[in-house]
């Protein structure tokens, strides 16, 4: 079971020069370092890989089993070198095919760091700006998106409502879907966050209106090629699509494949690309090197969005931006039409897991963030532990989350928690508490002098809890000040 806490629904010549007859000293002393760098990189990984890919093999059997996944495939990098890419179980049931590292996968929301880069490029180009008005380019919905911007849609604080109304069996024309798009905003724009796909569906019209391309192409010609993800792709419904997994949902105890959606619904800029690990893996390289946005783009796409009241929330231009364990995780996650997908960076350890599989209810975030503890203890995953990370908070995190949904934890969070939480968030949290029947209290991280920032108080204890219900179990992390007053609540996940 995956669940988060928001709404369900990406030539200048050459100096002359004289010609060498053979390398530098120079060249020759960065060639040794890279040597040496190579051979340390090699004998470490050496030294643990008779355990640690026998141990993820372990681990992954016992995820597909426990949580009735037909297939999956992970890729787990450190740095630029791909310590492991495999895949498991089944692409498709009823072809007896096998998941491997070249099966693709839809991937959801992970759609929306590309759509991000997409958009950023574009201002790069000089071709939009980020605080341009988006009735600039939507004039279908300037009525009711007054004070809106690109990067209110980017970071999901335009108070854009997640459109229901849609059809998925139905085809429909941009403008239509813009139009359907235009309803009243929850808040006034960069008050608060709350998480709007269809805001990025948006941005995809945007795309498309400023560049005369559909969005998959600019996205195609701008991003995959250059990096080399040569089976990315937007989805499609045809069959012919090489090596495509299945989508499957557990209907009751059946496995049943997922209802196919209309081409024009299957194809948004919120939701609708398709990757193998080998292609996300190509991407995590040229993330290293800044590509394809640049130093520049890149720490502004990963930099926590700073709302009205001068507080920033841990959501970037297409990114989460939130911790494990007190250390920096930076990735997305998405689920979409019997698939599920979490992309997740640690720079704290140059690491990078991904995660694809086909099952719409599993948890591919949770899953990523044990392998990430598999390779290093630093991020095991507080349920995990054999002893408790630190003392509890004094109020007992499920107490806490009662509060926010009875809309009275005044006296236990920071005020500008309470002034920017969204009032559909609350009802998430509700939904939550109702179908959970017993808590476990995991402990906390004492993270003082780390630098972590929610809102505009600096942070100094993480604390979890563990939710089992019938569904399975949900982790929960809460953040607090010094004081014990909470100061955020992190995505929610299923472990």
């Amino acid at each position: 079971m995956t669940a988060e806490i928001r709404p369900r629904r990406a030539g200048v010549p050459a100096k002359s020069r004289l010609p060498r007859v053979g390398p530098t000293t120079t060249q020759l002393t960065v060639a040794l370092t890279s040597l040496l760098s190579l051979l340390f990189c090699a004998t470490s990984w050496a030294a643990q890989a008779p355990a640690l890919p026998d141990t993820i093999d372990r681990f992954i059997g016992a995820e597909l089993a426990r949580q009735r996944i037909p297939g999956m495939s992970i890729a787990i990098l450190r740095g630029d070198s791909v310590l492991l890419v495999r895949g498991y179980g089944s692409a498709n049931v009823e072809r007896r095919i096998t998941a491997t590292d070249s099966t693709l996968y839809s991937v959801g929301s992970l759609t929306k760091p590309f759509t991000a880069a997409a958009i950023v490029l574009l201002s790069q180009q000089g071709k939009l700006k980020l605080d341009d008005p988006i009735a600039k380019y939507l004039p279908e919905g300037a009525k009711v998106w007054s004070g809106v911007t690109i990067r209110h849609l980017l970071t999901h604080t335009a108070g854009v409502p997640q459109d229901t109304t849609l059809d998925y069996t139905r085809n429909y024309t941009e403008a239509q879907l813009v139009r359907s798009a235009a309803q009243p905003l929850q808040f006034t724009p960069g008050a608060m966050e709350s998480y709007s796909s269809t805001g990025y569906a948006l941005l995809g019209v945007i795309i498309h209106r400023v560049t005369g391309v559909f969005w998959g192409d600019f996205v195609r010609e701008q991003i995959f090629e250059p990096l080399g993800m040569r089976t990315a792709r937007v989805n499609s419904n045809a069959d012919s699509v090489p090596n495509r997994a299945i989508g499957y949902y557990l209907v009751g105890d059946t496995l049943q494949a997922a209802d196919r959606f209309s081409p024009s619904i299957n194809s948004m800029a919120d939701c609708c690309l398709s990757f193998t690990v080998h292609d996300l893996a190509r991407f995590a390289i040229g993330l290293n090197h800044a590509k394809p946005l640049g130093r520049e783009g890149q720490e502004l796409s990963w930099t926590p969005v700073r709302l009205n009241n001068g507080g920033t929330y841990p959501y970037g231009l297409g990114w989460n931006i939130v911790e494990q364990r007190g250390y920096r995780r930076i990735g997305h996650s998405g689920s979409w039409s019997g698939f599920h997908a979490s992309f997740q960076r640690y720079p704290d350890f140059d690491l990078t897991v991904i995660v694809l599989l086909n099952l719409g209810q599993a948890n591919s975030e949770g899953i990523a963030t044990v392998l990430a503890g598999l390779v290093d203890p630093r991020l095991t995953q507080p349920h995990l532990l054999s002893i408790p990370a630190g003392p509890n908070p004094a109020t007992p995190i499920n107490r806490l989350l009662r509060a926010i949904a009875d809309n009275n934890e005044s006296a236990l969070v920071t005020p500008e928690l309470r002034a920017t939480f969204p009032a559909d968030r609350r009802q998430i949290v509700a939904s939550f508490l109702q179908a959970i029947q017993t808590w476990t209290p995991l402990g906390c991280d004492a993270v003082t002098g780390r630098g972590i920032i929610r809102l505009r108080s600096g942070i100094a204890h993480i604390c979890y809890a563990k939710g089992t219900g019938k569904p399975g179990s949900l982790l929960f992390t809460v953040l607090y000040d010094k004081g014990w007053r909470a100061a955020g609540l992190d995505n929610v996940f299923g472990i």
